[in-house]
């Protein structure tokens, strides 16, 4: 029995840092993208051009591994904020778009999987 009780905790371990932290899964994502000031703060922090918020260094240090598996490592609030961000900034933010894209998906791999399903959800994006 204690043998069955240690392998759960294991891999409840095991499976929680096969996650990223969800620490921050509370933030107010509509703060940021309603405050164009706060969204440009994050993103020069991505894009290394910033100061970063304790916030902003856990983005910043997860995101290019966080694209580039599919959000295989997010939380389910963390999946849904990340799609909501990226139709965001498709729909609003098109040269932070692709920005990103161009620092973090050189080849177009992803991008285009992100925006197909942008437009499944009815967003248009302007031709390059």
């Amino acid at each position: 029995m204690k043998f069955v009780l240690l392998l759960c905790v294991m891999v409840a371990v095991v499976y929680a840092e096969d996650k990223y932290t969800d620490k921050f899964d509370n933030i107010d994502l509509d703060e940021i993208l309603t405050n164009r000031r706060l969204l440009l703060s994050y993103f020069n922090c991505v894009m290394g051009k910033g100061k970063c918020t304790a916030e902003g260094k856990e983005l910043k240090d997860n995101l290019e591994d966080a694209i580039k598996t599919g959000c295989a490592k997010c939380t389910e609030n963390q999946e849904k904020g990340s799609y909501r961000v990226i139709e965001h900034l498709i729909k609003n933010e098109l040269d932070l778009w692709r920005e990103l894209c161009a620092k973090f998906d050189p080849t177009g791999e992803w991008r285009q999987k992100y925006e197909d399903r942008a437009r499944a959800n009815g967003i248009e994006i302007p031709k390059d």
